[in-house]
Parts: structure tokens; sequence; C-alpha cells
């Protein structure tokens, strides 16, 4: 299978944002709108109905869930370690590290689902709704805990109120009593969900800037060979030791590939950071998600 030619119409989409947001009189202003309709509505309707529409097998996707935790908890782990390796910690500054960390290990939601859909169909569509329900939680304790001290409200009560932990913990909770979305509800909630896909990834595109790259090379080379090379590798490493289905293996390679979350840099400014570094590595995240992406779906074939 030509994974590049697969995924060519998705980072279309981004490019495409890139483009009307510079270039026309949708500037970023417009953007910032689309990306909080996208998150805070859109996208979640999107993850309630992917989980609702089929039964779900808890028992059948348990392997892949645990995979799925194990590999964020090394990715944590190995984006904390960065400032204490002897080579490479005293190239790093501690607070800027503090902020980008996070970047090595979350993952870009909008381009998820649009995979997950597109490599496995309806299966891994819901599969990948599970590991984002799982791991948002984890991933988000772990991006803000370090930087807690200078945030203006508490962070547990950040995660209890995240659209996309409650779209998934609701829909969860609707699968498992057997509730449905009534048939003359559907097209239009269908409709809400393939909206959010192509908005989501045009804002991921709109948002892309790199000039406040070159301050801290080396923390950049580090945060993003973690997320766009090591974890696909750990991915690998999993799916063995787990004994995965091949749809299973399949979605959570692409899930250790993905480009890190686009509101990494919106997490950093509300919690008091610079966040034009860690704008700088979304977008060259994005980017390079285009490669990781390929060559993480190549280690399985």
């Amino acid at each position: 299978m030509n994974y590049a030619q697969l995924l060519l119409p998705d980072f279309s989409l981004i490019l495409c944002g890139y483009l009307v947001c510079r270039f026309t009189a949708l500037n970023r202003t417009v953007w910032l709108q689309v990306e909080s309709l996208t998150y805070y509505f859109l996208f979640p309707v999107l993850l309630f109905h992917s989980i609702v529409k089929s039964p779900l097998d808890l028992g059948a996707a348990s392997s892949l869930i645990a995979a799925g935790v194990a590999l964020g908890l090394l990715g944590i782990g190995m984006a904390y370690a960065l400032p204490h390796l002897p080579w490479l910690g005293r190239h790093i500054d501690r607070r800027e590290h503090a902020a980008s960390a996070q970047v090595a290990f979350r993952f870009n939601s909008f381009i998820a689902l649009a995979l997950a859909d597109r490599l496995a169909g309806p299966a891994g569509l819901l599969l990948i709704a599970v590991l984002i329900g799982v791991c948002v939680p984890i991933f988000n304790v772990a991006a803000i805990w370090p930087m807690a001290r200078h945030a203006q409200r508490g962070f547990a009560r950040e995660l209890l109120r995240n659209p996309l932990i409650l779209a998934t913990a609701s829909g969860l909770l609707a699968n498992v009593l057997g509730l449905r979305i009534p048939f003359w509800l559907e097209p239009a909630v269908g409709r809400i969900g393939a909206a959010s896909l192509a908005l989501g990834l045009m804002a991921a595109g709109a948002g892309m800037q790199f000039g406040p790259l070159a301050r801290a090379k080396a923390l950049a080379t580090a945060v993003l060979a973690i997320r766009h090379f090591l974890l696909p590798l750990v991915a690998l490493l999993l799916s063995r030791v787990f004994a995965l289905s091949p749809v299973q293996s399949t979605v959570l390679l692409a899930f250790s590939a993905l480009p890190t979350a686009s509101s990494c840099y919106v997490l950093v400014a509300k919690m008091g950071y610079d966040g034009a570094f860690t704008a700088g590595l979304v977008s060259l995240s994005t980017l390079l998600g285009m490669l990781s992406l390929p060559f993480a779906l190549w280690l399985i074939t």
C-alpha cells in the first residue's frame, strides 16, 4: 500500500489551511475561531458518535489500550529525561523544556481521526477514539504538571472541563448502556463529524510558524526525534509484546507517529510561558508527520 499517497488528501488540507491563512483575508484571527468551534463542538460530536455507533468490546480492545498507555508513558519519560542526559542537558534551558516537553508525547487528535478512518474504516475510527479518550487525560496531566506553578487555574478543574474527555466518557457510558443515536439524527451528526475533520486539518495548517525554532535547536531536535522517530519504534515493539491484531497494530503505529497537538502552544501561553517556540515546534511537527506516518506504517508491512 502506498501510504504517502493515502495520506496526501489530509496533508493537502493542512497545506490549504496554511495558504488560505497567509494569503487571503481569512487570517489567523478567523482561524482561532474555527479552532474553538472544532475543539469545543464539532470534534466532541465526532468522538461521541464514533464510540456510540458501534458496539465496543472492551475486552478485545484492552490490549490496544494497554499498549497505547505504555507508549504514552514511555514518551513522557523520554521527554522529561532530556535535561538529565549528560551530553544534552547542558544545552537545554529548563524553563523552555518545561513548556515544550509536551510536544514529544501529545498528538493531533484531528489528524488521528482522519487517518484512522482512512486506514482502517469504522473499526479504526472506534479504536482511535478509545485511545484518545484514555490518553488525553494522562497526557494533559503530564503536560500541565511542570508548568503548574504558573497556572492561573488548577489543572484538575481544567481536565474535568476538557471537551474531549467529556465526549469520550459520555460516549463510552452510552455504549456500555446500549444507547444509540436515533436513525433520523444520524445524517446530521455524520455531517458534523465530516466537517470537524476537514476544518481541524485546515486549522492545523493555518497555525504553522517556524521562525522561533532557531533559538533552541538542541531541544527542538530532541523532542521532535522522540515524537517522530523513537515512538514509532517503541510502538512496533509494543505491538509485538501485546500481540495486537493487524488493525490494532495499524492504529497504534499511526497513533505513535502523529504530529503533536496544535493546542500545545495555547496551553503554554495560558500557563504564563512564551508560546512562540512551542508554536514553531508544532508547525515543524506537522510537516514531519508527512514523513513519520509513512515510516511508522511501513514498519508493520
